[in-house]
């Protein structure tokens, strides 16, 4: 597969670090996949999947488009879908050493895996090295998932903002906040935008599985977004999709855009259309980019393209967008229609992490790399030096501590037994009865009829949440 943040060099040396990526989305694997790559650029890392609804496809790996290492012994390239029982056993002492592992999964399941990880070495031993953070904005449930993510040895905060909160948190129920390391979002890269005379011929609508949620509030914006086009015949306005029906992303979508568009009002103009593919490449044609909340602005605002956040439907805490305030990117459809093009904040921008590329002009633009990663001034410290230093350090050491979680028997007792439990774990970190089967994965005809009929599972769910759910529901309210 193709890395449009650059191609990952495989590792050829048996003396090289090796490095696992847990993910449970597409958004996460694509943070994990590319954190690790920030981490250790010469290492080509593992790729597990943790089996769940969000299991995503391999078109949607494949947009991600980061190349991984074979997965569990059985030769075939990419990533391998487990359990969290079973990852814990591909990582346990006794197998192939794995010295970092990059969790990218929600806070309780990064909790499941550190309780494993504590139970495989509860005295201090030559152990992985444990990365988690956030895959882009954090504006709900801080405190509960900084909890869940407590105890591992790196916890990457995407900004200055980002990493004084997380202290904070620690700090505040007496946990340690050593592990919060600053960072920045690990795909933040390609061509910087050229202006054209001000003008907007080119405008991407980046939208969200699960925000706005209601059908009424998509089916509003998609209108918008038609309008939009109509109104300016000479732009081309691009809905860019994260999923086609009946694929899952980190949120369930209950109703696609797709199925919206196809009962839209008049139709959708010859200049709006619905994309799909990799945000990176998406964004080196565009102009402007319009999003309730999407982690796309920030990757907007790294290249300097003009950026909107919508207030249309208010700016809420359910929404996302009023991370946004103070940014100088809020602005409603009706202002983008006679014409603003929003400019951001450099201070916000700075608190947020994201350092616009200095755009050294058009004919750059031309000639770079689709979604290759521009050069940043001499002056601009990477952001991940200090997690490679701190990394670096850790994998210096003979032996580490055993993993710490804030929330243990003792702390937790009616909270963590259950999110253990959730994946076949016992109170104390340990696999559950039958969690891990000796022969799983041994037969490639077993392999092949078990994951196929895990798709056909999923399928179903899939079915059923965005076809028969609103059936249902609508016949509740006659």
């Amino acid at each position: 597969m193709r890395n449009s943040f650059g191609r990952v060099p495989a590792s050829s040396s048996r003396g090289d670090r090796r490095i696992a990526v847990l993910a449970d989305s597409d958004t996460r694997w694509k943070w994990g996949a590319l954190t690790a790559h920030r981490l250790a650029p010469d290492h080509l890392p593992t790729g597990y999947l943790l089996r769940g609804r969000a299991t995503p496809t391999a078109r949607q790996l494949g947009e991600v488009g980061v190349e991984t290492a074979a997965g569990t012994g059985d030769g075939t390239p990419g990533p391998t879908e487990v359990t969290c029982a079973e990852f814990l056993a591909e990582i346990a002492p006794g197998r192939d050493r794995h010295d970092v592992v990059v969790l990218a999964l929600v806070g309780g399941a990064v909790q499941a895996v550190l309780h494993g990880a504590r139970a495989l070495w509860p005295d201090p031993a030559a152990r992985p090295v444990f990365v988690t953070g956030y895959v882009g904005v954090v504006y709900e449930k801080l405190a509960d998932g900084l909890l869940l993510r407590h105890g591992a040895d790196l916890v990457l905060a995407n900004s200055r903002h980002d990493a004084g909160r997380f202290r904070a948190v620690y700090e505040g129920v007496g946990a340690d906040p050593d592990a919060v390391t600053e960072t920045a979002l690990p795909f933040l890269g390609g061509a910087p935008h050229v202006p054209d005379a001000g003008r907007a011929r080119t405008v991407v609508f980046a939208v969200q599985p699960s925000v706005p949620e209601s059908r009424a509030d998509r089916a509003y914006l998609l209108a918008r977004a038609a309008g939009h086009a109509r109104r300016h015949p000479d732009r081309q306005v691009s809905v860019k999709l994260r999923s086609r029906p009946g694929e899952h992303t980190t949120h369930l979508e209950e109703h696609p855009y797709q199925r919206l568009a196809d009962r839209l009002p008049g139709g959708m103009p010859a200049n709006c259309r619905l994309v799909y593919g990799n945000m990176g490449e998406v964004l080196d044609g565009a102009d402007l980019l319009v999003t309730v909340s999407s982690t796309a602005a920030l990757e907007s605002l790294h290249r300097g393209i003009p950026t909107a956040v919508l207030t249309d439907l208010g700016i809420r805490e359910a929404l996302g967008n009023h991370h946004f305030l103070g940014s100088g990117c809020l602005a409603s459809w009706d202002q983008l229609d006679e014409g603003l093009l929003p400019r951001a904040d450099p201070a916000w921008l700075a608190d947020q992490g994201v350092a616009p590329i200095a755009g050294p002009g058009a004919a750059a633009r031309n000639t770079a790399a689709p979604g290759a990663v521009t050069a940043v001034p001499e002056a601009a410290a990477d952001p991940f030096d200090a997690a490679r230093a701190r990394l670096g350090d850790l994998l210096g050491r003979a032996q580490l501590p055993p993993v710490a979680p804030y929330y243990t028997p003792i702390t937790a007792p009616g909270y963590l037994p259950g999110i253990l439990a959730r994946h076949h774990l016992a109170p104390d970190g340990t696999p559950l009865p039958g969690a891990v089967r000796p022969d799983a994965g041994r037969s490639p005809a077993r392999r092949w009829l078990r994951a196929h009929l895990r798709e056909v599972a999923r399928g179903a769910y899939r079915h059923g949440v965005q076809r028969v759910a609103p059936v249902i529901r609508r016949l509740g309210e006659l």
